[in-house]
């Protein structure tokens, strides 16, 4: 099993970190450098996580190293925040507080109802086009609405709500791994215990977060979950998972 992905020229570990609960604390930001100093080098954040302390964190604790980990960050969460001009604002606030001159991967956070969704992404376009953004992602979408996004934008990622209990979007799984398009699974960690898991677990020595991280990566080969933790031990966990291997009956076992 490939434990990295290419998103563009940066090759990125297939087990990031979700930062929705990250504040601009001491605490914090000395966690996320010793989540990189552990191996960590794919970060996801949003615009709106914390009201803007994770992206703060972030950007404090990355100043100064020489080889940054991927970030990626979200905005136009609420309706009407996909209009282009809320859209640009919020990348030029996410700009500062991650202290960065460019956003290594920017997803429109949700389609607004209230705004076509060319017009998002025409604005996302536009600061890619300027090198505000390198890389385009979408989340919570339709496989129609990825081939739509197409139209305007190289779609790099897509983020959708995925996991060893939530299967409702195998269809985009699928759909991303035939155009090469990397897969993050949220809430991978929000999985029902079953009698499977736990048996799976114990067979490998591994504990039940590890296994479903393990199915994830299997699921495919363009996936890569963003479990969130405050704890260093946690995330040496679930990076952990990398080195699992799922048999095919585990594999078969657990769907």
């Amino acid at each position: 099993m490939n434990t990295t992905l290419q998103l563009g020229d940066r090759t990125i570990l297939r087990v990031g970190l979700g930062t929705n609960r990250v504040r601009d604390t001491p605490r914090d930001i000395e966690f996320i450098r010793n989540a990189v100093a552990a191996g960590l080098n794919f970060i996801d954040t949003a615009h709106l996580y914390t009201a803007g302390q994770s992206e703060k964190a972030i950007g404090a604790a990355l100043v100064g190293m020489s080889e940054k980990p991927v970030v990626a960050t979200k905005g136009g969460y609420a309706p009407g925040q996909g209009r282009p001009d809320v859209l640009r604002a919020q990348i030029d606030e996410s700009l500062r507080r991650l202290q960065t001159d460019s956003i290594e991967l920017f997803y429109l956070h949700r389609v607004d109802p209230e705004t076509p969704l060319e017009d998002s992404l025409g604005a996302i376009k536009a600061c890619q086009d300027k090198g505000m953004i390198r890389h385009a992602g979408l989340s919570a979408v339709t496989v129609e609405q990825i081939q739509r996004a197409r139209t305007v934008l190289r779609v790099s990622a897509v983020q959708n709500h995925y996991n060893l209990s939530e299967r409702q979007y195998d269809d985009i799984v699928d759909y991303c791994e035939r155009e090469g398009i990397v897969f993050v699974p949220y809430y991978p960690m929000r999985f029902s215990e079953t009698p499977a898991l736990r048996r799976v677990a114990r067979l490998l020595g591994a504990t039940e977060a590890q296994v479903a991280l393990a199915w994830l990566l299997q699921r495919s080969s363009i996936t890569a979950p963003i479990p969130g933790t405050l704890s260093l031990q946690h995330l040496k966990e679930n990076l952990g998972a990398l080195d699992i291997s799922l048999r095919e009956e585990d594999v078969h076992a657990l769907r």
